[in-house]
């Protein structure tokens, strides 16, 4: 049996902030498991949310000097978070925050600069693990379909909700993963504008009404009807969602003809599914999403403790810089698209 120690640090679309995962994997005969030793949520600031909200319009001096700026950030509370508890980790996965995504045009960016972090926390990084996939014409993403399949393969299918949707499941004795539609990302931009951060437990858009016209609208985009692989980013939200939600509709109708979206969405993907399913990410705390979610399919939907619902992206980060060091394969082509398999992640040994 062999012991790895490992941290991954995850940021996601929705902007929430910086999740920490501090894990130990254990291999015996090929076979891995894993437990959560520590584990951290970091909120971001109103200045880093603002900073990486308006990056994707700055001018190229104000990207290269964010990106050295949060790789300081993280590697800040990285040495931070290894000082509170103790650590002694062999490798760090981090995975940036996503500016630009467009594999179709051959390119992917995750910010943070992993010789800074690798300097300021002292500690081997592993980083950039899209990049490689994207120019061997994968769509860089999803990435955690390699933990579902090593790490949570008791169940018959696994389901982020973050800023999106994700699903991995086998198709045919074939893994399958893509992204399903966006989530949070809309979600929250819609709660904001009505003076909240998100909307807790989706009591907003519970009390809202659904409207018919913009729910066809939405079900309708033509994302839904291309077949995997396929992945999504920002870029598509503000060009092809957003502009089809009127301003004539109130917030709060707005919150439920989402929800009800969404939700249609995942039981669509579900359908190809039999047993148990697992529901991770900021959408698992979503109480009125995962109850149409329930209403709309038979299977058995499972929501894991709070500390997996969390943490389950960072854990498989960590797995995937464990893979990297160990000098596995840790992007799977089948689920990307990519003409092989890769061994991702750029590295960089502050020690």
């Amino acid at each position: 049996m062999a012991i790895y120690k490992a941290i991954g640090v995850m940021s996601g679309t929705s902007l929430d902030g910086v999740d920490l995962a501090y894990v130990e994997f254990n291999q015996t005969n090929n076979k891995w498991d894993f437990k959560l030793k520590a584990h951290e949520s970091i909120s971001y600031s109103i200045e880093w949310r603002d900073r990486l909200a308006g990056l994707m319009k700055a001018d190229a001096l104000s990207f290269v000097k964010a990106h050295i700026d949060y790789g300081k950030y993280t590697g800040t509370l990285i040495k931070e978070f290894i000082n509170k508890h103790e650590l002694r980790p062999d490798i760090i996965g981090v995975h940036g925050h996503t500016i630009f995504h467009d594999p179709k045009q051959g390119y992917t960016s995750q910010i943070g600069d992993g010789a800074t972090i690798a300097a300021l926390s002292q500690q081997l990084i592993a980083c950039d693990f899209r990049s490689m996939d994207v120019a061997r014409d994968g769509q860089g993403a999803p990435l955690v379909p390699i933990g579902d399949q090593m790490l949570f393969n008791n169940y018959d299918a696994c389901i982020n909700i973050g800023g999106f949707a994700n699903i991995s499941f086998l198709k045919e004795g074939k893994l399958t993963a893509y992204d399903i539609g966006p989530a949070n990302i809309v979600l929250n931009s819609v709660s904001q504008q009505l003076g909240f951060e998100y909307d807790d437990k989706g009591q907003l858009a519970e009390s809202g009404e659904p409207d018919s016209i913009l729910l066809e609208k939405l079900n309708s985009l033509p994302y839904y009807s291309q077949t995997a692989p396929k992945s999504l980013g920002k870029e598509w939200v503000d060009e092809q969602f957003l502009p089809l939600l009127p301003a004539s509709i109130h917030h709060i109708d707005l919150l439920n003809t989402l929800v009800e979206h969404i939700s249609q969405k995942i039981t669509e993907e579900l359908a190809l599914v039999k047993g148990k399913v697992l529901i991770t990410g900021g959408g698992a705390l979503n109480d009125y999403l995962i109850q149409k979610i329930k209403e709309k399919t038979n299977l058995e939907i499972v929501i894991p403790s709070i500390e997996i619902i969390e943490m389950k992206e960072s854990i498989i980060f960590a797995f995937l810089a464990v893979l990297r060091m160990l000098n596995l394969p840790n992007i799977l082509p089948q689920v990307t698209g990519a003409s092989s398999a890769s061994i991702s992640g750029a590295m960089y040994d502050g020690r």
